[in-house]
């Protein structure tokens, strides 16, 4: 049987320097009165930022069998502005604010169209294998200095 588009998950990418992930808002992703529980915002923008790396060239699969290391969310600021509802259409908004020697700050947006329902600042370390901070490859700060430098 031949493989269909549709058997392919789901994939973001950029717009510039602006990762995009869509997603619908599930009955598994909210309380009884059809609003979006509070930590489900701190998956939906897991996702996304796994899927920006996947986009900008890093395997974090081959790292860790490789023992280069991993990212681990080391702070996570998160301000909430209005509720996501059941059956609601979403954009994850993601961007690389900064790149440090073991670390990256990212900035993620959970928009509903044109409205803003929750803004993070991530900071994602770079670990070894043992869960120590170490610098993150050189190629991945390229990559990620790259990704700033677009134009949107």
């Amino acid at each position: 049987m031949a493989g269909s588009p549709l058997d392919q998950p789901y994939r973001g990418g950029f717009v510039g320097p602006e990762h995009r992930f869509a997603l619908t808002v599930y009955f598994e992703d909210t309380d009884t009165a059809g609003v979006v529980y509070y930590a489900n915002y701190l998956k939906f923008m897991e996702r996304a930022r796994s899927d920006m790396l996947r986009a900008a060239g890093i395997d974090q699969r081959a790292a860790i069998d490789d023992g280069t290391g991993v990212y681990a969310v080391a702070e996570a600021n998160i301000r909430y502005h209005r509720p996501a509802k059941l059956g609601d259409d979403l954009v994850l908004v993601s961007t690389v604010e900064q790149v440090r020697a073991a670390s990256v700050l990212i900035h993620q947006q959970v928009m509903r169209g044109a409205e803003l329902l929750a803004s993070a600042t991530i900071t994602a370390a770079f670990l070894t294998p043992d869960g120590r901070p170490t610098r993150q490859p050189r190629e991945w700060v390229e990559r990620f200095d790259a990704i700033q430098k677009q134009e949107a």
